[in-house]
């Protein structure tokens, strides 16, 4: 995409005067618009965004007190969908971390038809001397688990150099979070939506071990890990009392009620019968259960097309795997009880279970979210 379709928006609290060195930039590398959104600096900061009012091509957003990042975003957004005819939306920070050459790069990689978020990702390597540690740390931690909940791969998820077509720009407005915590819930919804997020390496620019910079290390941490693992938390919270349900089932029939119809062990595919009745008796009462659970209060839905037959399909491979690997433990080692076995079992198989429900059973595509 050529960079006169594009436009740049930068979110901005009290600003230097790298932020007009940059605007300088952007505007002589021929982006076509530059939007400023003045997150309620105080009257001091007022000439540098009188001055950068006043350039061709600048438009500046003001904000009476501060809402917090993501709501100046959302701001910017707004402006751009309803004043504008910009084709690509290039989001950037004001404390000089990135470069214009990056920023172009991310427009010309943009392609009008493809509904993608590029995302400008820094070096976050041992080998960055550029990155201060607890940076480093954060970013890698919060990567980690981000893959491991939601499962795109990212490097760095904090970036601020971000690109995409004017046709996302609706659902970035429905986008919550007015602090830090909105480039986060960004990601979290592209990954809900099956939208690609793309890393695009980019400079990596610390200025004084970044100082300077507004973020929080308690209070918007909080935030962030808090959307991450907000609906992990309630899917934990429903599997917890589906899972006490579900063993203590499981025990009832292995160890009281099926020994008196099958005293000695019945090897079935490497496995005791016993023990896959078992699981599947008890799997069936607890599978209830969690789909009307994560159903109502997990993923907050009205309805889901597919999504019983999508679960029971998904129930029966899990019980399944749990049944033929408990049961084989056992055969192992017949002197345990299998109760003990199914425990890391199940442990195992809950984020597998968890990671399939989200972006299978519970599709975006084919769910009606619950009327406010």
């Amino acid at each position: 995409m050529k960079s006169e379709t594009c436009c740049v928006l930068i979110p901005s609290l009290s600003p230097d005067q790298r932020l007009e060195e940059y605007a300088d930039a952007l505007i002589g590398a021929g982006f076509g618009g530059l939007i400023v959104v003045n997150d309620g600096s105080s009257a001091e900061y007022d000439p540098i965004f009188e001055r950068l009012a006043a350039k061709d091509r600048v438009t500046v957003l003001r904000h009476e007190v501060n809402r917090g990042k993501g709501q100046a975003l959302r701001t910017g957004f707004a402006h751009i969908l309803e004043h504008t005819n910009f084709q690509g939306v290039i989001t950037a920070d004001s404390d000089g971390q990135h470069t214009v050459k990056d920023t172009l790069h991310l427009a010309e990689l943009l392609e009008e038809d493809k509904r993608e978020l590029l995302l400008g990702s820094r070096d976050f390597s041992r080998n960055s001397i550029q990155v201060p540690p607890k940076s480093r740390l954060g970013n890698r931690i919060t990567s980690v688990v981000f893959h491991l909940l939601y499962g795109p791969k990212l490097p760095d998820t904090q970036t601020g150099l971000r690109a995409f077509v004017r046709s996302l720009i609706p659902m970035m407005l429905e986008v919550s979070g007015d602090r830090f915590e909105y480039e986060m819930n960004q990601l979290m919804y592209c990954a809900r939506d099956r939208i690609p997020m793309v890393a695009v390496p980019i400079e990596t620019i610390y200025h004084d071990e970044n100082k300077g910079t507004h973020f929080h290390p308690v209070r918007d941490a909080w935030r962030i890990y808090k959307l991450i693992f907000g609906n992990f938390f309630r899917f934990m919270s429903a599997s917890v009392i589906c899972f006490l349900v579900d063993f203590l089932l499981f025990h009832v029939l292995s160890q009281f009620v099926l020994p008196g119809f099958m005293p000695n062990p019945i090897p079935v595919l490497g496995s005791d019968l016993r023990q896959i009745i078992a699981t599947y008796g008890a799997r069936i009462v607890s599978s209830v259960l969690n789909y009307k659970l994560n159903k109502r209060f997990v993923f907050s839905l009205q309805s889901c097309k597919g999504a019983p037959l999508r679960y029971f399909l998904l129930c029966v491979c899990v019980a399944t795997a749990s049944g033929l690997l408990v049961g084989a433990l056992h055969m192992l080692m017949p002197s345990v009880s299998p109760t003990i076995f199914k425990i890391p079992v199940d442990l195992i198989l809950f984020l597998v279970n968890y990671r399939i429900q989200q972006n299978w059973v519970f599709r975006p595509d084919n769910t009606e979210k619950e009327s406010e």
